[in-house]
């Protein structure tokens, strides 16, 4: 599967446009740490857009959140991997892959991203620094939706927090006009 067909199927199955934004950020995060680990890229990237392609469905029954998308992506020409990280995002299975433990981390920290956008004076991703973003990891209470454990698992793929935090977050400033931020 290319990338566009990729984003067709998810335009055609996600209404919500900010999990659509969401999917293009952890799109975004999984490219960079592919290409901090020398994996495949177009691989990693299609695991991030496709992740949540079953939330719609799912929304109400978690225990079938990315199983429902593995459903949906069986006949398709994808890798693998790429079904098994997408399987093992929202911690149903174990994470045994380099790319199944890095969806994991890189799905709740976009969401601590934008909300610590969001909160910044400028509104804007360009303007967010790892001091900042720090803080806001460190409030319990601030983006109370974005596991910080979920996240913390950065070190299963040997990134110490502030290593990761950091290329999440520039990976999503590249792309921080189609975020809207």
């Amino acid at each position: 599967m290319d990338r566009e067909t990729a984003w067709r199927l998810v335009t055609s199955r996600v209404g919500n446009k900010n999990l659509r934004k969401h999917m293009r950020a952890v799109e975004a995060v999984m490219g960079s740490l592919a290409d901090r680990f020398a994996e495949n890229r177009d691989d990693w990237s299609l695991a991030g857009l496709l992740h949540d392609l079953d939330y719609d469905e799912t929304v109400n029954d978690f225990s079938r959140h990315g199983l429902r998308t593995a459903e949906m992506l069986a006949d398709e020409d994808l890798p693998p991997g790429v079904i098994q990280a997408i399987r093992c995002h929202p911690g149903h299975f174990p994470r045994t892959s380099l790319m199944d433990k890095a969806l994991y981390a890189a799905d709740p920290v976009t969401g601590l991203i934008v909300a610590a956008a969001l909160m910044h004076p400028s509104r804007k991703l360009r303007h967010l620094d790892l001091t900042f973003l720090k803080r806001r990891f460190q409030e319990k209470r601030f983006a109370a939706g974005a596991d910080r454990g979920q996240i913390a698992s950065c070190e299963e793929l040997g990134l110490d927090l502030d290593t990761f935090l950091t290329l999440a977050l520039d990976a999503m400033k590249e792309i921080d006009g189609e975020l809207g931020l």
